[in-house]
């Protein structure tokens, strides 16, 4: 359950105080949100780098989302899964987000889509 602000161990968890019922959106929109998130020594947003590997909406409308870095050892390592929620925070129509910093699978070049 999403109830707090934690930034943690390669964990971001914050609950939104701008939800709006009213607004419908999905998990699209949620990578639509992600695809204006660069790595900063790659000039790439992070999805089309492959760095996104799951996207779970519940039904409570929080979001959980896990993600993988280029290298253990990325300067952004523990700025990203944050950078992550607050992309995800802009669409407003999400109660809550957890970002999950994961190193399995390892990234590798294969991951990126055609676009990177």
């Amino acid at each position: 359950m999403i109830d707090k602000l934690s930034e943690d161990n390669g964990i971001f968890i914050e609950k939104f105080d701008n939800f709006d019922q009213n607004i419908n959106v999905n998990e699209n929109d949620i990578i639509e949100a992600l695809k204006k998130v660069f790595d900063p020594e790659i000039p790439v947003n992070i999805y089309d780098l492959g760095l996104i590997y799951n996207i779970s909406i519940e039904p409570n409308l929080n979001v959980d989302i896990k993600i993988t870095l280029t290298a253990p050892n990325c300067p952004v390592a523990g700025e990203m899964p944050g950078m992550v929620g607050k992309a995800v925070k802009k669409l407003n129509g999400f109660k809550g987000v957890k970002v999950e910093l994961v190193w399995e699978p390892p990234w590798s070049k294969d991951m990126m889509s055609d676009d990177a």
